[in-house]
């Protein structure tokens, strides 16, 4: 089960560089249900989302890189590019997206949460901005 909430940014982090980061790309099979190929470094996964929004099923298989090769070039519409940056806040993680083209500069702050109750109960940084977790536009299937 994923619980995740998502965010546009107000401001952007001036110390970026001392956090981690890797370039994602990321390609869709299917949009109804979510099947999702995804390069994340040097790791390979198919993953699978189930309906929701904030709270959703989630299930990640690993693949090698012939087999992400394989079915990414069987992918509708276009390959989604972003850095991540994994920011510590408090007890969770802040995954930062930086999108590149067709959506370059874009930025997405995503929070995962182990229960429903802290998802809801979360305060964000000063430097978040609009709650877009209800909003399907955001959803990277969607871009």
């Amino acid at each position: 089960m994923e619980i995740e909430r998502k965010f546009l940014l107000k401001n952007i982090p001036d110390d970026l560089e001392n956090y981690p980061c890797t370039q994602i790309e990321q390609a869709y099979l299917c949009r109804k249900p979510v099947v999702r190929v995804r390069r994340n470094g040097d790791r390979f996964e198919l993953t699978c989302k189930g309906k929701g929004k904030m709270v959703r099923e989630e299930i990640n298989l690993p693949l090698s890189e012939e087999a992400y090769l394989s079915l990414r070039a069987k992918a509708e519409g276009t390959v989604i590019f972003k850095r991540r940056y994994r920011i510590p806040y408090g007890k969770y993680t802040i995954e930062l997206d930086h999108f590149e083209a067709p959506r370059a500069g874009l930025w997405l702050a995503e929070v995962e949460f182990p229960t429903e109750e802290e998802a809801l109960s979360f305060v964000p940084p000063e430097w978040f901005g609009e709650d877009v977790t209800q909003d399907k536009a955001y959803h990277n299937a969607n871009m």
